[in-house]
């Protein structure tokens, strides 16, 4: 009698919101190495967060977002780079975060070496954008912005479509809530940078 062996099917695990995967700084890196296509983050605590591909109307938005900033840094190229939502942050705080947009200026980006510039870069952006998608919570990106902020972010967004408003969070200052505008501006973090919303809210 000759005995077959079939290859054993991989099965998806669905993971309750209320269980949480803990896992090391390394661990992380190997998960998102194995793991391209996936968009992973991980808290200060270690918790991994596996954030699900946007829809076509986020996808659309976040476009926007990152070619008007790219614009302005091709104009710009002696202040600092800029960076879209698949690049990875190491935060002070040991935070592993990827913001939808970010830029950080030249001199700390020259500060790092060669490797660190090519992995997860180890500082928190001085400029981040996070774009609210239809399965977002509003609380988990309000305390995600607030974490940039605590860890050297002089300027960041949090865009809410749904809602047509826009949170500015700054260092030293209470979150300033703009109502449906129409541009936002870079203030002295980005100079001359302005944000044209019409894509964003359409």
């Amino acid at each position: 009698m000759v005995q077959t062996f079939t290859e054993p099917q991989t099965i998806s695990l669905e993971v309750p919101n209320s269980i949480a995967l803990l896992v090391t700084g390394e661990q992380f890196e190997a998960l998102t190495l194995a793991n391209p296509d996936l968009r992973l983050e991980r808290t200060a605590q270690g918790e991994l967060i596996v954030n699900p591909p946007t829809g076509g109307e986020s996808g659309n938005s976040n476009l926007s977002i990152s070619g008007q900033l790219d614009r302005w840094c091709e104009l710009n190229e002696d202040l600092g780079k800029g960076f879209d939502s698949s690049t990875g942050f190491i935060l002070p705080n040991g935070a592993r975060r990827s913001p939808d947009a970010s830029w950080v200026s030249r001199a700390r980006w020259e500060a790092l070496t060669p490797k660190e510039r090519k992995g997860f870069v180890p500082l928190c952006p001085d400029f981040v954008v996070e774009l609210r998608s239809a399965s977002d919570s509003l609380s988990t990106l309000q305390a995600k912005m607030r974490e940039y902020i605590d860890n050297g972010a002089r300027l960041g967004w949090l865009i809410d479509p749904q809602n047509r408003r826009v949170e500015i969070y700054r260092q030293q200052a209470e979150v300033e809530i703009s109502i449906d505008p129409a541009e936002l501006s870079g203030e002295d973090v980005l100079p001359g940078f302005v944000l044209n919303l019409r894509r964003v809210w359409s």
